[in-house]
């Protein structure tokens, strides 16, 4: 039995995540192969294991019925929110923020799986919920099941990974049936507390809001509660902006100015952005990155991967990645369109938006037209828990894949 449901994996899925993951410890290994510390020079030996682990991972996801993640989805996220609160308390401690748990020498990061615990109840409730999708109370149940996690990662703090369950909101909303204009009526709180940095732009998007309530012509009290929400938002920009880390802070202004501090808080940017140009058309060649090999580049193994990449392999070696990628995408929409359950297609499209989004996060902010978030590339970056992440989410796909025909 195990056999004939192998059989019916999608090879070309499988093989661009194995490509991807290839690519990744090559440039891993390039990136410290000159390192004088004998544990960052096999650090490509690690990703090989994480690779391998992940790889048992799919094959487990792949084979566990879609019925099972459908019952137990609300046991997953209360798992997951019990994890992340633990996490507060007990987690290990690295660079200011409490995100991992160790285990056994590696060092686990449970808010990388509760993205995919997110998406399964949230999958569910947009699958059989009989409430109307323009009903104030239904739009504020949904957001609070994706805000509870993304606060409780907000705190540890990670501002990065907290973004992604925003696009994970509003990727399944849409494809739920929620009309382009209300999503922006939903994500109009967090434009609020951006645009109140400035009287005169948040006046400005103020009244944008009221032309789209009039255009839209919701229920009084739906447009009455939009309003007071974005009101209150924009009023606590200042609190926002003071709770923020330093570090935080430093990455926002250093995105809209990196000459601000060229040696500080946008080196990292400045050298990613002279790497990626310095590759012109086809690279450098493979070991011969010259900002790579002398470490100009911090983080070049995990969150500026591609930087390593645009040197040694030019634009060439960028296009056929991003393609990769692309491919990836795509396909996670196809296999969401073309399932019959609509739990199951609620699913793909959630996880496909993961590898989205992190994907156009992270090429985006070495490029130095996205802020530096750190999130990882997903199968390229280093990092264990992305790694795992990434297979599992290509197990529940090739699972939906394989049994697309199922109600």
């Amino acid at each position: 039995m195990i056999r004939l449901r192998f059989r019916e994996v999608d090879l070309s899925l499988l093989g661009v995540a194995l490509i991807l993951s290839l690519i990744g410890v090559m440039l891993i290994f390039s990136a410290k192969h000159h390192s004088e510390n004998p544990a960052e020079k096999a650090i490509y030996i690690k990703q090989i294991i994480w690779i391998l682990l992940g790889l048992s991972a799919c094959g487990l996801t792949f084979l566990i019925p879609i019925r099972f993640y459908e019952v137990f989805s609300y046991v997953f996220y209360l798992v997951a929110i019990i994890t992340l609160v633990l996490i507060l308390m007990i987690g290990s401690s690295k660079l200011g923020a409490t995100r991992w748990i160790s285990v056994g020498g590696f060092n686990i990061q449970p808010s990388e799986f509760a993205k995919i615990a997110t998406v399964l109840p949230l999958a569910r409730y947009l699958a059989y919920s009989k409430r109307s999708i323009y009903s104030f109370r239904w739009l504020a149940g949904v957001a609070g099941m994706v805000l509870l996690p993304a606060l409780l990662i907000l705190k540890q703090p990670d501002l990065g990974t907290s973004l992604v369950f925003f696009a994970i909101l509003i990727s399944m909303l849409f494809w739920a049936g929620v009309p382009l204009f209300y999503l922006l009526l939903i994500i109009s709180p967090i434009l609020s507390l951006i645009c109140a940095f400035h009287w005169l732009s948040w006046a400005l998007f103020f009244l944008i809001l009221v032309l789209l309530l009039v255009r839209l012509r919701p229920t009084f009290i739906f447009s009455v509660g939009f309003l007071l929400l974005n009101l209150a938002f924009g009023m606590i920009t200042p609190l926002v902006w003071n709770k923020l880390h330093d570090y935080q802070k430093q990455r926002i202004i250093v995105f809209l100015d990196p000459g601000r501090d060229p040696q500080g808080a946008g080196y990292q940017i400045i050298q990613s952005k002279v790497a990626i140009g310095s590759g012109g058309v086809l690279g450098k060649g493979y070991l011969e990155g010259t900002q790579t090999k002398l470490a100009f580049l911090p983080h070049q193994h995990t969150d500026f991967v591609f930087s390593v990449l645009g040197e040694e392999f030019g634009l060439l070696g960028g296009v056929i990645l991003l393609a990769l990628f692309t491919f990836l995408i795509i396909k996670g929409i196809l296999i969401a369109q073309k399932t019959r359950n609509t739990f199951a297609s609620n699913v793909a499209i959630g996880l496909s938006a993961i590898i989205g989004f992190q994907m156009m996060i992270n090429v985006g902010m070495t490029l130095g037209v996205m802020p530096v978030t750190g999130l990882p590339l997903p199968f390229v970056s280093y990092g264990g828990s992305s790694m795992l992440l990434s297979w599992v989410i290509l197990g529940i796909l090739l699972a939906i894949n394989s049994r697309w025909y199922e109600y």
